[in-house]
């Protein structure tokens, strides 16, 4: 397979093609001159397939699309793609603020499909510095549609953007039976592709009080016939919580809680994370109760009975044995009780959320260049951007992968354009999209700067 290498240098490559490099190409799109190309392992796009549950939705608004909080009038956000479609005037009538899963999938494919410069079927295998051009040398593989290696090629890049993402994650003791294809252990991230498996059962399991394990929980309930439902819902927290969803509560999804988190010691950074769970692990309030109201329900028509549905949070599962042959047993620990128990069940779905997905073999090359915190993880500076040693002068920005510096918002759909915008200014220099000084009535900390994001941090320059 020949090697062929692009011409003329991007400005910037991106690797991996969730919504978040998805939203900076689509706003890059509307920079006159900037030059990018993103590479997408995948051969097309699509967000959580294994959950896009009928009636699921966003926990964010629609206005947190790919552009339009830093760009309304852009021609990629999810008003005109309902325009496209001829939906624009009954999503109007159907007053829906918060819109299904399914369809904000559909919107950004829509985007995938449109946007210049997106390369799906490509897998970036390596990444260098090649300190004699000034360049990033990327080198990938081209895939045909069974995944088998097509054709190797190479461009350089000015500058990168890492949009790698996230993969399930399995808690390590449950991890040989959910690897095993014979084992009926699903993460969540699958549940659509098991669950008629899982409604036919007599006995699931689901392990996670998260927004997933709800909706999954939800989900098999409403499939079950009433007083035969055959249900656990298992979880390490104190309860079934519900999410944060206050008004001020949310300001800490906008930009100046960023800064304000940014600017914090890694110590005091380090500690908060674990006390704002309730911000983003847990489940909000409508399918809480719709819950509820499902066992209400069931209780109603049992006329005294109970559902056989079990809810029981402050549970550990430590370990799955079999099936052998037989059913699956569930190594329990209740801690408060300080007492474990086994419980036998059919299937298992494991609600367990997701983990930053490693960039070490990707970044391998650039190891040598790299700074790291107190816990190994990279320096990323304010605009999102990897701290590198200086005789690195391109830039290698980070999207979903700074939790730890940048705080709860990371992983949040809404703050996914005005961190594209701020990568974008970085990139060129100047203002392509003007950011706002202030985004909360909240004024965090008592210096309670107003500085516009960009103010820190190096220039990464490519003069478009």
């Amino acid at each position: 397979m020949a090697v062929a290498e692009e011409p003329e240098p991007l400005d910037v490559a991106g690797v991996g093609l969730g919504p978040f490099n998805l939203s900076l190409a689509a706003l890059g799109d509307g920079v006159p001159g900037l030059r990018a190309a993103f590479y997408e392992q995948r051969s097309c796009f699509r967000w959580h397939p294994g959950l896009l549950i009928e009636g699921a939705t966003l926990q964010v608004p629609f206005l947190a699309d790919l552009v339009t909080l830093a760009d309304p009038a852009s021609e990629w956000s999810f008003l005109r793609f309902l325009r496209e479609r001829e939906r624009l005037f009954p999503f109007y009538f159907a007053e829906r603020f918060h819109i299904e899963r399914a369809e904000y999938d559909a919107y950004c494919r829509w985007v995938s499909e449109n946007v210049p410069g997106l390369y799906f079927g490509h897998q970036v295998d390596a990444v260098r510095w090649d300190a004699e051009r000034g360049l990033f040398e990327v080198d990938f593989t081209q895939v045909d549609a069974r995944g088998e290696a097509a054709a190797l090629g190479r461009s350089f890049a000015r500058n990168l953007v890492l949009g790698i993402g996230t993969a399930p994650c399995v808690p390590e003791g449950l991890r040989p039976q959910a690897e095993d294809p014979a084992v009926p252990v699903y993460h969540s991230a699958e549940y659509l592709a098991h669950r008629e498996e899982l409604a036919a059962a007599e006995h699931v399991t689901v392990v996670g009080s998260g927004q997933s394990g709800a909706e999954v929980f939800l989900d098999l309930l409403r499939r079950r016939p009433v007083g035969r439902e055959g249900l656990h819902w298992l979880t390490r927290s104190a309860g079934f919580a519900p999410m944060e969803y206050s008004k001020l509560g949310l300001e800490h999804f906008t930009p100046d809680y960023t800064r304000y988190f940014h600017g914090l010691s890694e110590r005091v950074r380090e500690g908060l994370l674990p006390r704002q769970w309730q911000l983003h692990k847990a489940v909000d309030v409508e399918t809480l109760a719709a819950v509820h109201d499902e066992l209400y329900r069931r209780a109603l028509a049992l006329d005294g009975g109970w559902p056989e549905a079990v809810l029981t949070p402050g549970v550990r599962v430590c370990a799955v044995e079999g099936p052998g042959g037989g059913r699956l047993r569930l190594r329990l620990d209740h801690a408060e009780q300080g007492e474990r128990a086994c419980l036998a069940t059919d299937a298992v779905v494991l609600a367990t959320g997701y983990a930053e997905r490693p960039a070490g073999g990707l970044l391998g090359a650039l190891e040598p260049y790299l700074r790291r915190d107190g816990a190994g993880r990279p320096l990323v500076d304010e605009e999102f951007r990897m701290v590198l040693d200086p005789a690195v002068t391109g830039s290698v920005f980070v999207q979903n992968a700074e939790r730890h510096t940048h705080g709860v918002g990371a992983p949040d759909l809404g703050l996914a354009a005005h961190r594209s915008a701020v990568i974008l200014n970085a990139l060129t220099g100047r203002e392509c999209y003007p950011l706002p000084g202030r985004t909360a009535f909240t004024t965090f900390g008592l210096r309670g700067g107003r500085s516009g994001a960009g103010a820190a941090g190096r220039s990464a320059t490519v003069g478009v």
